[in-house]
């Protein structure tokens, strides 16, 4: 267990002494910088904001969305009008904008972490024979099983500590820019059985947690690729080319029933929460768990068989 841990802390020393990962985090600050900067200069907060005759500003509100929708009938605004009426008929007056629906709103650029958790674990494997350090690593008194896996456990750490930068400089920058409705107010919100009234730190914590399975995922597969190949290079490409068409291949053969095992039908979990729906009939939370958890297996059993069994000699 201390060789394990030693290996672990030195991976992570190896990739924080590197200015390609801190500028990745300067990147994801600049992005919610430059979002908070828009909002506040662009879509007028303060006239969001409502007054002691909310109620009136709400059925206004209503009123205005349904001829919208008499007049576009391919984008509906039902949902608005339902948040609205049951913030007129159970009292709840609208809170203003402010730093936690800022972050609530930010859970989306967790796609950027995962772009970067991929390049971080493509490389984590390539990078050393691509140097010419897979040698000294592996003559080192250490099983191939712990090193491997503490560069897996290494790309993790890293996936998990941008996701929790990117929880805490939203909440910063959007306290800056709009300020905070106390510790832990509740919103109001489309649910799987309608409008409800939610804590906002709860739903932070959901959206964030979701989003990290499709982080996860997509690590786990480019490690994977970049273990085999021993290409950075193609493990990059590769697993950012299915992240982004993923879905699009699920819309290809979405008549067929077997699509519903194919990775990228399961990673988004947010389609069985809120007002989302399963992509595909007969797919539940359950089910699609198991799906992740069976690839998930299989992605790091392939890593450990390739890394253990490869002969490094001619390297």
């Amino acid at each position: 267990m201390l060789n394990f841990i030693s290996l672990l802390k030195n991976e992570q020393m190896k990739l924080y002494s590197r200015f390609a990962t801190w500028s990745m985090y300067i990147i994801l600050a600049v992005i919610l910088f430059a979002g908070a900067l828009i909002v506040f200069v662009f879509d007028n907060i303060d006239e969001q904001n409502y007054n002691d005759n909310w109620k009136e500003q709400l059925a206004q509100e209503n009123e205005e969305l349904l001829e919208a929708n008499e007049e576009v009938e391919f984008f509906r605004y039902d949902s608005e009008i339902a948040i609205n009426e049951y913030h007129i008929e159970n009292d709840v007056k609208p809170l203003p904008y402010d730093a936690w629906q800022f972050t609530l709103e930010n859970a989306g650029l967790s796609m950027i972490i995962s772009l970067f958790t991929i390049i971080v674990a493509a490389g984590i494997i390539s990078n050393e024979y691509r140097w010419g350090t897979i040698k000294l690593l592996l003559i080192r008194p250490i099983s191939r099983t712990k090193i491997l896996f503490s560069k897996f456990v290494s790309v993790l750490l890293f996936s998990i500590t941008m996701l929790v930068f990117l929880f805490i400089i939203s909440l910063v920058i959007g306290a800056i820019f709009f300020g905070i409705n106390g510790w832990n107010p509740s919103i109001v919100q489309m649910g799987t059985d309608g409008v409800e009234e939610v804590s906002i730190f709860a739903e932070i914590f959901t959206q964030y947690g979701l989003n990290m399975v499709n982080l996860v995922m997509m690590a786990t597969f480019a490690f994977m690729i970049s273990t085999i190949f021993r290409s950075s290079a193609m493990a990059i490409g590769l697993a950012i080319f299915l992240m982004f068409t993923g879905n699009s291949i699920i819309g290809f053969v979405a008549e067929y029933d077997w699509a519903k095992y194919i990775l990228f039908a399961n990673t988004n979990l947010n389609q069985y929460f809120g007002s989302g729906s399963p992509v595909m009939d007969g797919m539940t939370l359950g089910f699609s768990i198991t799906v992740l958890v069976v690839y998930f297996v299989l992605f790091l059993l392939v890593s450990w068989f390739t890394f253990t069994k490869r002969d490094i000699a001619g390297n």
